[in-house]
């Protein structure tokens, strides 16, 4: 049973920190293609964050915001491995703010091609989510081991 959990735990991390390493590797010093990428849907995001809610989101630098997304992925499918509840609300942080960045099907109409599609995946990184917060849930209700107390001799 414990090498089950472990296989499932080192096969849900796996997806993060392949996406991280390739992510590092194509870094460069300007972000690599994840920064290309990301650009226009940050710019887009922060525009509707502003317009929407009235809040502006401080200016900052997509290479920056990459580096981050490499290190909570990494350290957190890492951590994920070992059963740590941190590594899971690593993961849970990167899920939290990079879903409704990356996948923006709400920019779309709701006949478009591109919104199936980037509904899809949002759905599918929200099912992540759910499967996060489910092992957090799991993890915080099993009862730590206590040591078992030796009853005390009386002594007469």
């Amino acid at each position: 049973m414990a090498f089950a959990s472990f296989l499932g735990r080192v096969l849900f991390a796996s997806v993060f920190i392949l996406s991280a390493y390739q992510e590092f590797n194509e870094f460069g010093v300007d972000g690599g293609p994840a920064a290309n990428a990301l650009r226009p849907k940050f710019d887009a995001f922060t525009h509707r964050v502003h317009s929407q809610v009235g809040f502006q989101l401080p200016e900052i630098e997509l290479k920056i915001l990459i580096a981050g997304a490499i290190v909570l992925k990494g350290l957190g499918g890492v951590l994920f491995i070992i059963g740590s509840s941190f590594g899971a609300l690593l993961l849970l942080l990167h899920q939290l703010i990079a879903t409704p960045i990356h996948y923006d099907f709400y920019n779309y109409d709701s006949e478009d091609k591109e919104f199936t599609q980037l509904f899809i995946k949002f759905t599918q990184n929200m099912a992540l989510f759910g499967a996060l917060l489910f092992f957090i849930g799991m993890k915080n209700s099993i009862p730590r081991r206590q040591p078992k107390k030796t009853p005390k001799t009386k002594t007469y």
